[in-house]
């Protein structure tokens, strides 16, 4: 390991400090270093008369402080950077390194490549939501209590399908501790479509026992059936006569032929269109 290299400063200050006849304790308390330090200082001037720090053996640093500086800064600016594309912006200012010494310097500083967490697609819809929320932050009770709320899910029959990342020492990789469970063919999975109200909760309807075929893949097609026929059945259960429908932005539930079949049902959006993962409110006025 690489010792630390104190600067010239400091060494003066050692000797300056010797030749006032002060003990390499009080030295090593006054300057903050340690002891052996202060002594192996002292024994290398005595016995060579130098104080500049030797050339340290092996391969030189192929980066200098502002190329680090500068692949660190790239990281900073886009985490999705690929060493490939660090090696490639270097080059054109003349430096030329590997793949591996990009990583060593981002090792350097803390950085590890890691599978990236998946989020919502939010961010380019915040003003649709804060409008959202705004206009109906004051709206009575009853007004929530006519809204039958609608969604699909899918369902693991085993577990999460996707990848998990797990923190280990090298050749520790088939301890049970470090591994996950499985199945075969995964344990399957299932989609379903569920609806509520403030009343309580409708019908759980598992689309593999609506669709011909007999899967779990739901369409705008599979989503109209439903629709029409849940929707009329579990509102009046939960709400009555009048009431309000509300569901994200799906492709299943923008399509033309799912938004023709609402208007043909009701004929009145409440707020229709807002953007994806927004709650998007259709009226919808069924006659029993």
């Amino acid at each position: 390991m690489r010792s630390k290299e104190f600067s010239m400063q400091v060494k003066e200050a050692i000797l300056k400090l010797r030749k006032q006849k002060k003990p390499i304790q009080e030295i090593a308390t006054i300057l903050r270093v340690a002891k052996s330090t202060v002594w192996y200082i002292l024994r290398k001037k005595a016995s060579t008369g130098e104080l500049s720090n030797t050339k340290r053996p092996g391969r030189p640093r192929k980066t200098t402080v502002v190329d680090d500086s500068r692949i660190i800064s790239m990281v900073k600016r886009n985490p999705f950077t690929t060493a490939n594309q660090v090696n490639n912006t270097l080059k054109r200012v003349g430096v030329s390194i590997s793949k591996s010494t990009i990583k060593r310097r981002l090792h350097e500083s803390k950085y590890r490549g890691c599978t990236a967490r998946c989020k919502p697609l939010i961010s380019k819809n915040r003003k649709a939501r804060l409008d959202f929320a705004k206009e109906h932050l004051k709206k009575p009770a009853q007004f929530w209590k006519n809204i039958l709320w609608t969604d699909e899910t899918k369902i693991n029959l085993y577990q999460n399908d996707g990848k998990k990342k797990v923190w280990r020492r090298r050749g520790t990789a088939h301890y049970p501790k470090h591994t996950t469970s499985s199945v075969k063919h995964s344990g399957g999975s299932v989609m379903a479509w569920v609806c509520m109200a403030a009343s309580g909760t409708g019908t759980l309807v598992f689309i593999d026992d609506v669709t011909q075929d007999r899967s779990s893949r739901m369409n705008s097609e599979v989503f109209r059936d439903i629709l029409s026929a849940q929707i009329q059945l579990n509102a009046v259960k939960l709400i009555g006569r009048r009431f309000m429908i509300q569901m994200d932005n799906d492709p299943k539930h923008t399509a033309k032929a799912t938004q023709d079949f609402i208007k043909a049902k009701s004929g009145n959006f409440l707020n229709g269109q807002v953007s994806h993962l927004i709650l998007t409110q259709l009226s919808m006025h069924f006659t029993c």
